[in-house]
């Protein structure tokens, strides 16, 4: 038996293994990186099954795996189509191909797991935590569910493939983009009611992102090494832009040879991956149409980039650590065991005394609330 003496200090010592900041939370705010896998397919070998977390201040050293559910009936893991999370209600949610499930962030426990008609994809939360937009896998369909409960609010009908989602940063927006459509719908979250279409882009929408006003969209699409761009207020395309000095490819997944588009949070910088030549390429984002400056090789294809909440670190799908600033690679993730671990859904979660403050976005969204280029002056 332990002395007495010795209890806090050991209490201390097993919550910090289990909650992240349970420990140091009360001194200094903590970050960390939330990736759930399988992120590639339903590919164990880049990381195994779970959220995996790791300390984005200290070297993105990995801190713990959340369980998860979401299996089939044979107990394999399915792919892991999308993450969010919102701390104002202390909630992660993570879709696989068949089900969305809720946890709790502080305590990592499974609140429940449901399945929805037609298959889940890359779902989106409004910023207050309330509704969550959830695409069917590839139907007509979206779903918008009550996120606390997870019972269905409305069906929401677009027959274009039902794929990404983004909602915007003011929460008034939400953006459905599907894989069989050159449209991306604009929806009102007021009344769940599609108000804009933006496009048609020349070839079906994949992977996009926003600026933090809403007003512009990045999109990439089928057969384009590069990204279009489109103005969310009038429904206009604007620009084709195709990456100079690389030719296009096979590439192990997803069919196309950019999938993957993200803005910095200041939105000074594009960053497009290119998974033939696995690279990243970097544009300057403060000119339209944006400007390619400089490419980065990473060490693996490419399917998905994202950032940290300061603009400091960019998150290839890859796993690789890149440093905004110099472009230069930081380090590589690795799980528990040591293995390289891969992912297309991944987000920032902040820390202050053990609940979470603030929540970041597996998207590479821009978020400067307006743009001293506006889609009017382009």
């Amino acid at each position: 038996m332990f002395h007495s003496i010795q209890c806090p200090f050991i209490f201390i010592f097993l919550a910090s293994a289990i909650f992240p900041g349970a420990a140091a939370g009360a001194e200094k705010d903590q970050r960390f990186l939330y990736v759930a896998t399988p992120g590639i397919r339903d590919y164990l070998e880049y990381g195994g099954h779970g959220v995996v977390v790791f300390d984005m201040d200290h070297g993105h050293r990995f801190v713990k795996r959340i369980p998860l559910a979401g299996v089939d009936d044979k107990g394999k893991p399915r792919n892991v189509k999308g993450v969010a999370a919102n701390a104002q209600t202390r909630r992660l949610y993570v879709s696989t191909t068949h089900t969305l499930t809720s946890l709790d962030l502080v305590t990592g426990k499974i609140l429940w797991e449901k399945p929805y008609e037609g298959g889940c994809d890359r779902l989106a939360l409004t910023p207050n935590g309330k509704v969550i937009y959830l695409p069917s896998l590839e139907q007509g369909h979206w779903h918008a569910v009550d996120a606390l409960s997870g019972e269905i609010i409305k069906r929401i009908e677009t027959r274009a493939g039902a794929h990404n989602t983004i909602c915007s940063l003011d929460g008034q927006h939400a953006f459905l983009a599907g894989l069989k459509s050159p449209i991306l719908r604009v929806l009102d979250t007021r009344d769940q009611t599609i108000i804009r279409e933006v496009g048609p882009f020349s070839n079906f929408v994949r992977p996009f992102t926003v600026n933090g006003s809403g007003t512009l969209c990045f999109v990439n699409v089928n057969e384009l090494l590069g990204f279009e761009v489109g103005d969310v207020t009038t429904g206009k395309m604007l620009h084709s832009v195709a990456v100079k000095g690389f030719e296009k490819g096979p590439t192990k997944r997803h069919g196309c040879p950019s999938h993957g588009v993200g803005l910095t949070p200041d939105e000074k910088e594009l960053w497009l991956t290119d998974a033939h030549n696995r690279r990243v390429h970097v544009f300057d984002a403060t000119s339209m149409p944006p400007r390619q400056v400089a490419s980065i090789e990473l060490r693996d294809e490419p399917g998905w980039v994202t950032f940290s909440l300061d603009g400091r670190y960019a998150y290839p799908s890859t796993g690789d650590i890149v440093e905004v600033a110099t472009r230069k690679i930081a380090g590589e993730l690795t799980d528990e065991k040591g293995v390289a671990v891969q992912s297309e859904k991944m987000l920032e979660i902040d820390f202050s005394g053990g609940k979470p403050v603030r929540t970041g976005d597996q998207f590479g969204l821009g978020r400067q609330p307006t743009r001293p280029t506006t889609a009017a002056s382009l």
